[in-house]
């Protein structure tokens, strides 16, 4: 029995010292070998006696907060800004305002509260926007208006197309398009967009000394291209012999001509644009569009990223390449970069568009012959 106790004994204090061991091995494991839980930059301090900076991320930081995507080009905006910006070594958050003004001015503070190095804003209403502006120039963020001047905002830079020339190109488009002269309607854009007044003033410039008379003008709201079919359908009624239509843009021309096709009109009235749309492509070599304003979206927004990294990194916008103009934004004169447009009609369609890698052939010509 004594020695039954005694083996009883051994045994526990072999397993003791077993569990004890065990026990110990994974104290060392868990705390990094003995160092009490510390990362491999905190021991190499401890070891020195100086303090190790772990590694950040120095890239730019830019935001990019869009109108919304329902129109088509803002979605190749956004595409050769981020790709351009991210070639460059920066960072894109890009935010998708839904059409909605205050979700915008959200969508900004979301980014003064990020810290972010460059605010790139494409504005939904161009007129609301200048306290929260304000806001991120007082956290230190530059801030690019992108393509609609913000108004009374003091933003860091303006980027965008020659507005009032495209006015004048549209207008010069009906009347080259409509000699004899007649009636014609204005189916706008947003009139809380900075660009619709711009282009506005190009277009009339251009018309007063025509023998073109406006007889009908209407805006759609917050961009809204359905609102057109009743504004075309009340025009219409009111003056039947229509013989142009200036569209704000190719999606309001979309409605413009299903209401025109629906009255036996399409192909007879002269319908111009802007953005180059391939659907308004489409149209313009199948006859029922007959121009539209090319805005090289891709070379715009390239620039824009551009000047946006740039910016993040320190650089002076007056040092800057390129930046020779200026423009007033209601109080502000602020530095401004502009571009050209280019009338684009069933003449020049396969030298601009297709030849300049905008649309494919085939998907312009998807509905009509080549020749």
């Amino acid at each position: 029995m004594k020695w039954q106790i005694e083996n009883s004994r051994k045994k526990r204090k072999f397993v003791t010292g077993i569990l004890g061991i065990v026990f110990c091995l994974g104290i060392l494991l868990l705390t990094g070998c003995g160092t009490s839980g510390k990362t491999e930059a905190d021991q190499k301090e401890a070891d020195s006696g100086e303090e190790v900076q772990t590694e950040k991320n120095d890239k730019v930081q830019i935001g990019l907060t869009v109108d919304s995507f329902v129109i088509e080009r803002w979605i190749r905006d956004r595409d050769a800004f981020v790709a351009t910006a991210r070639e460059l070594g920066a960072e894109v958050n890009v935010q998708d305002a839904g059409a909605d003004s205050k979700e915008q001015i959200s969508q900004i503070e979301y980014f003064i509260s990020k810290q972010m190095d460059v605010i790139v804003v494409i504005a939904r209403d161009c007129g609301v926007l200048s306290e929260v502006i304000q806001k991120a120039h007082n956290a230190g963020i530059k801030v690019i208006s992108y393509d609609r001047l913000i108004h009374n905002a003091d933003a860091d830079l303006y980027i965008s197309f020659d507005n009032g020339k495209v006015g004048e190109i549209m207008a010069q488009s009906l009347i080259d398009a409509i000699p004899q002269g007649g009636d014609i309607f204005m189916i706008q854009g947003s009139a809380a967009d900075n660009n619709v007044t711009m282009v506005r003033k190009g277009f009339d410039k251009v018309l007063k000394n025509s023998n073109l008379k406006v007889v009908y003008e209407a805006n759609c709201d917050a961009w809204t291209a359905e609102l057109a079919v009743g504004y075309v359908e009340e025009a219409l009624e009111k003056y039947p012999h229509v013989q142009g239509i200036m569209c704000g843009n190719d999606d309001i021309a979309s409605q413009v001509v299903q209401v025109l096709a629906e009255n036996q009109l399409a192909g007879k009235v002269v319908v111009a644009g802007q953005d180059c749309d391939l659907a308004a492509c489409q149209r313009i070599v199948e006859g029922t569009q007959y121009m539209t304003a090319f805005k090289s979206i891709e070379d715009l927004a390239r620039e824009a990223a551009q000047y946006a990294v740039e910016m993040g990194k320190g650089t002076e916008v007056s040092s800057m390449p390129g930046v020779t103009d200026t423009i007033n934004d209601g109080t502000y004169n602020v530095p401004a970069v502009i571009l050209t447009p280019i009338a684009v009609t069933r003449d020049n369609i396969d030298e601009v568009i297709i030849d300049g890698g905008f649309h494919r052939r085939d998907e312009v010509y998807l509905n009509a012959d080549y020749n």
